[in-house]
């Protein structure tokens, strides 16, 4: 490749490949290379509809390059949908599936070919994603989180080999997460089980389990003593936000504390008790 001949572009990279290709291949070679051939056929058929074209298809893997990257995460999307149809029925006793990833960026070109950074992050981002899941780079998320009806899940920034840490981004389809929780923009991954729900566009619902807990024992507490700790509570927030420098709520709350207790005894009295007042 020489440097008279080489240019440069900015371009979007898609990258697949068959998730145990190898272990398919040992369990069934003439099934597995069908099976390939057949899903080669659709990839190149959506990749074309898309705008893209193929650039290689070494060994199990395709990349390819778009224009858009919205047609390009577009295209990921098909893909995957296509290769689950045609495995839905009958099922097969060992599917192939799928791992896209895609990046936008900074490539060389030497005829039809690219190569550089732009492919190889690609090529890594497709190592993250779950079998039959699509894992973009921030610079996709930041062009099509607000034009596609999808889910995206932040993984954080992930160490890839030979490639930076940058933040990834997992595309949901079909209202399923190809894989597991998702993690803020800003953190790094944590162990799996402590992530919140996930949200569009990678961050989480704000944690409601203290909210929670105090509903669940106020719950477990008699009515009458309930309520009274609910008003006192609200009494003594009124108090600090709005007269910090005076106290006053003392007075209130102790009277309504006496009567929720009083109360409490009065229903709390033997039966025997109340029939002989009356």
């Amino acid at each position: 490749m020489s440097d008279d001949k080489v240019k440069r572009r900015l371009t979007t990279v898609l990258c697949a490949d068959v998730y145990g290709y190898s272990r398919l291949m040992e369990a069934d070679e003439r099934g597995t290379l069908e099976t390939l051939r057949r899903y080669r056929t659709a990839i190149a058929r959506l990749v074309e509809r898309h705008d893209g074209r193929i650039v290689n298809t070494w060994g199990d893997a395709v990349i390819a390059e778009f224009a858009s990257v919205v047609e390009a995460v577009q295209c990921a999307i098909e893909i995957q949908q296509e290769i689950a149809h045609q495995d839905s029925a009958p099922p097969p006793l060992n599917p192939m599936r799928f791992r896209i990833g895609i990046n936008l960026g900074d490539v060389m070109v030497d005829g039809t070919d690219i190569y550089g950074d732009g492919v190889n992050i690609a090529s890594r981002l497709q190592e993250l994603a779950e079998p039959g899941g699509v894992v973009i780079s921030s610079s996709v998320y930041d062009q099509v989180h607000n034009k596609l009806s999808v889910g995206f899940d932040c993984l954080g920034q992930r160490p890839m080999k030979n490639i930076a840490p940058l933040t990834s981004y997992r595309l949901t389809l079909g209202g399923q997460t190809a894989g597991r929780e998702s993690y803020p923009i800003k953190d790094n991954p944590i162990p799996a089980g402590t992530a919140g729900a996930p949200r569009m566009g990678g961050e989480r619902e704000p944690s409601t389990r203290p909210t929670n807990a105090i509903s669940d024992w106020l719950a477990k507490l008699p009515r009458p003593l309930a309520g009274a700790l609910t008003v006192s509570a609200f009494l003594i927030a009124i108090n600090l936000f709005t007269e910090p420098h005076k106290i006053w709520f003392h007075w209130p709350v102790t009277v309504i504390l006496f009567g929720a207790a009083l109360r409490l005894a009065l229903g709390h009295r033997p039966q025997s008790d109340r029939r002989e007042e009356r």
